[in-house]
């Protein structure tokens, strides 16, 4: 299995497959509106504008599974993130990234990541521990890194920029 043979859905209710993204660098993200890091939204936005014509993505996962941060139905999640921070990046439908109902792209990227050095290799698999997780993912598909809700988009503007000269 690789990245490319995952469907998602988008925020219409149509199911997208992943395939279309294959070349590009990803930056996948689970979010929320109501999050302390919600205003992660304007830098990933100000990635994606340097980015997008170099062929970079973000995909934008809702997840409503920390404290309810995500409350809103599908559509609306995607039009507050397009009034508020002026998103133009695709926001997909809300999804689980834990749990038993995880979805099978968030059990994929939790376990496809890479290995950790020390004692931090235990945590390959792990759950996702809040709102605005980053996956990246180079051109060919493979997890490059899993950054922490913590790690501005700005922080890791040059990984991007590294992965998207590599062509």
């Amino acid at each position: 299995m690789s990245i490319y043979d995952y469907t998602v859905q988008t925020t219409e209710g149509t199911n997208l497959s992943l395939s279309q993204y294959k070349g590009k660098v990803l930056l996948i993200v689970n979010t929320a509106t109501h999050c302390g890091f919600t205003p992660q939204y304007e830098g990933l936005e100000s990635l994606y504008q340097e980015f997008s014509k170099k062929g970079f993505e973000i995909l934008d996962f809702p997840c409503n599974q920390f404290m309810n941060q995500a409350p809103e139905n599908n559509q609306d999640l995607a039009s507050f993130c397009q009034i508020r921070y002026h998103t133009t990046f695709q926001t997909f439908a809300k999804l689980q990234v834990n749990g038993k109902n995880t979805h099978p792209l968030y059990r994929y990227l939790k376990q496809n990541e890479p290995k950790k050095k020390g004692l931090l290799s235990m945590l390959k698999g792990s759950r996702i521990p809040w709102n605005f997780t980053k996956f990246l993912v180079d051109r060919n598909g493979r997890i490059i890194a899993r950054f922490a809700p913590t790690v501005t988009p700005e922080t890791i503007q040059k990984e991007i920029q590294s992965l998207i000269e590599e062509q």
